[in-house]
């Protein structure tokens, strides 16, 4: 049997200029919260049933990874899972190594886990992963008492060493990060002590919710534009049931794409709207796009809305640095919708990008510099000219080097809808990393895209 985290082969897609689009769809489960059920119901007593996960190759290979561990994880059905935790009973040494795949969110947070167990374990991931720095996550850890074995400064492979006797820390990470906070506050459930979180500025608070759902209390207060986070350890977690919003980094990609496609409306329903996530939404209705959320209602522990869309005139607006922590995975998308505003669309503070599966600021610029839009390249930032909605539609017509980014990927396709000429990209395969299901929404919407193969 093939292993669920192996990549799939290969192939090539275009889009091309198209007709409006319309209709309702429903946005995918959200990939930070589907990580975060999945590790969270291995770790806690009982079983955990799980609704709506997003069953893209990145979430597979976590639940992979908490098999190995020793947790019972069960597919029922389309986003249904059940997953029976170790509970008091603790993680055990994998017999064979964990690999995550591509999943960044996914390697960061099990070795917060894994941590806080008497257990020796391998990490690896592909080679994309490979090349991702860990040391944001091996710093604090080591202080808490693991040995970390990196096999290459602060890269996978990384050997984790625990005796299970972890100290608390009070750390303040050095750049703004919720996979950092959630590896620490992870780890911290097993400690003797009260483990502590400094941010900078506000992150994702989806472990803080989920664990709130499983049981365990977290402290939060503010301090400035950030919070402290704490926890209590040991903390034992128990079992519930986790219905998974939908994710508002996946739903970018139809939104924009009906922003920029002349003639268009079309509703993208369930949509998680927690504040730490809204960043790019806010952006947008600065720009002028038509962005209507209705529907209000709980799902998962989050508030989730259906959002109306429509094309829209666009004007460039300087996005501020501080946002960039509710959509770091955003801006290739956003760049793309800056291709078509009116004047200068600002993006500063966002080298985080630098190091996500590819640098996303130097594959942005030149996936919209080869198909014809204005856009400087800064180390921390870019700029995008865009010609309005009475300019000329950019040339495209540039094959587009991925990186074997999903990201990147998916942003060009959406540039091909309302280019001059097709937009190709080399590699259409990691899409399923994060969105599976991109081809079949996209083309229920009436998008004009096109793949070699089955998709």
């Amino acid at each position: 049997m093939t292993n669920i985290t192996d990549s799939p082969s290969p192939f090539t897609a275009r889009a091309q200029a198209s007709r409006a689009l319309s209709g309702s769809v429903r946005a995918p489960g959200d990939k930070s919260m589907s990580h975060r059920a999945l590790i969270l119901g291995a770790m806690a007593d009982g079983m955990t049933e799980i609704t709506g996960l997003l069953e893209g190759a990145d979430i597979l290979s976590t639940a992979e990874a908490m098999r190995g561990f020793g947790a019972s994880v069960i597919r029922q059905g389309d986003g249904g899972w059940h997953v029976v935790g170790r509970g008091a009973n603790g993680f055990v040494s994998p017999q064979t190594e964990i690999d995550c795949g591509n999943a960044g969110t996914g390697v960061r947070l099990i070795m917060g886990a894994a941590a806080g167990y008497a257990l020796k374990a391998k990490f690896i991931g592909d080679a994309s992963l490979s090349r991702r720095p860990m040391a944001r996550v091996l710093t604090p850890l080591t202080e808490m008492g693991v040995k970390m074995q990196a096999t290459s400064g602060d890269k996978l492979p990384i050997i984790l060493s625990s005796d299970g006797r972890l100290s608390a820390i009070d750390y303040t990470p050095p750049q703004a990060s919720a996979q950092v906070k959630s590896c620490i506050l992870l780890a911290g459930l097993n400690t003797d002590g009260v483990t502590i979180v400094r941010e900078p500025h506000l992150t994702r608070d989806h472990t803080e919710n989920m664990l709130a759902a499983f049981g365990v209390k977290v402290e939060r207060r503010k301090m400035g534009p950030g919070q402290v986070v704490s926890l209590k350890g040991p903390a034992r977690l128990r079992a519930t049931r986790v219905d998974v919003p939908g994710d508002p980094s996946s739903a970018a990609f139809p939104i924009i794409a009906a922003l920029i496609t002349p003639g268009s409306d079309v509703i993208i329903e369930n949509v998680m709207m927690n504040p730490t996530r809204t960043g790019l939404f806010e952006v947008l209705t600065e720009m002028g796009a038509f962005l209507r959320a209705d529907n209000f209602r709980r799902s998962g522990g989050e508030i989730v809305a259906d959002i109306h869309v429509k094309h829209s005139r666009l004007h460039g607006v300087v996005v501020p640095p501080e946002n960039a922590a509710s959509m770091i995975d955003e801006y290739p998308i956003l760049a793309v919708a800056a291709s078509t505003a009116t004047g200068q669309t600002v993006m500063n503070g966002i080298s985080e990008l630098r190091v996500k599966e590819s640098d996303r600021i130097a594959a942005t610029v030149a996936m919209l510099a080869e198909n014809g839009v204005e856009v400087i390249e800064r180390q921390d930032g870019m700029t995008v000219t865009g010609q309005g909605l009475h300019g000329p539609a950019p040339k495209g017509g540039a094959q587009v080097v991925t990186h074997h980014d999903h990201r990147i990927a998916m942003s060009a396709l959406v540039l091909g809808l309302i280019t001059q000429n097709p937009v190709c990209i080399d590699d259409a395969s990691m899409i399923a990393t994060s969105f599976p299901g991109f081809f079949d929404l996209m083309r229920e919407l009436g998008a004009n895209i096109a793949t070699d193969t089955p998709s």
